[in-house]
């Protein structure tokens, strides 16, 4: 990938489909978030389509799926398909996995095959849709596998679209989704970086101590158009925490060029964009 080329480069973009029609959520999930989010852009994009998107627009994004089966009861994505597929498009996708993490040893294993054997670069998990406390201990294997690997893992914190006006939120817990829940995770593994996605409403002020106090925890600004930012988010972004957070759009929810159009007039210092939209994921990712 040249990163000269490309203007922004967006760390949280969904694949919602594969080339077979299969989507990554039952119909009543992604209707729900659909509405929560009024977006009027294809809900069900394929990695084909993302790649077309992006390089038009002139930027990068990370790509994913979240596996959770288990907790679902729905097939999810193949990871491996999309790491396959995104290969493809290399000069503007970069593919992340997902593993199930009730599959205990069998996630571990798949996540070493889809670093070594596929060349995924990293790894999204979502605790709420996914059903698990990321600091219970049974899942240090899994995070410890990681840090081995030398990926970064990539975390959905805060308030949730998916189950959003449904009876019981369709049973998602949003308590999983405490930032606070992957300090310990932080801490055990300091060479696995941590990344914190999206406004954690009602955690922010969690969100901005952790990545304040462990180099190793960043934040993805995804998920929220920017007008909407919590006043303390927007002030941490300027200053302290202007190498430590990271632009993502959460396409196809939001789009990337509302989410740019709506940042550039937070009235943060120009000098500290460039980092923001594309430098500092470029870092974290090993691409720089």
């Amino acid at each position: 990938m040249d990163l000269a080329v490309i203007r922004a480069l967006d760390v949280h973009v969904h694949v919602e489909a594969d080339a077979h029609g299969h989507f990554s959520l039952d119909q009543e999930l992604l209707d729900a978030s659909a509405a929560y989010f009024k977006g009027d852009e294809p809900r069900t994009p394929t990695v084909a389509g993302l790649a077309g998107r992006y390089r038009e627009a002139g930027m990068a994004a990370v790509v994913f799926t979240v596996d959770a089966t288990t907790a679902t009861g729905h097939p999810a994505l193949s990871s491996e398909d999309i790491a396959q597929e995104a290969s493809q498009h290399a000069d503007v996708l970069i593919p992340f996995g997902s593993v199930d993490p009730l599959q205990g040893a069998a996630a571990v294993e798949r996540a070493r095959r889809l670093v070594e054997d596929h060349g995924v670069r990293g790894f999204k998990f979502h605790p709420s849709l996914q059903a698990f406390s990321p600091d219970d201990p049974t899942y240090k294997p899994l995070w410890a596998a990681l840090e081995e690997l030398g990926v970064p893992a990539l975390f959905h914190t805060g308030q949730n679209g998916i189950g959003a006006g449904l009876p019981g939120g369709r049973g998602l817990k949003l308590r999983y989704s405490n930032p606070l829940l992957l300090d310990d995770v932080a801490a055990e593994f300091p060479r696995l970086t941590v990344i914190l996605a999206h406004p954690s409403v009602p955690w922010q002020a969690e969100a901005i101590s952790m990545a304040t106090h462990k180099a190793n925890v960043f934040i993805d600004l995804s998920g929220w158009r920017p007008k909407y930012f919590p006043k303390e988010l927007v002030h941490a972004a300027g200053r302290m925490l202007r190498h430590k957070v990271l632009f993502g759009s959460d396409y196809p929810l939001l789009t990337p060029e509302r989410w740019i159009a709506d940042f550039e007039q937070l009235g943060l210092d120009e000098a500290v964009l460039p980092g923001i939209l594309k430098d500092n994921a470029a870092k974290v990712l090993g691409l720089s």
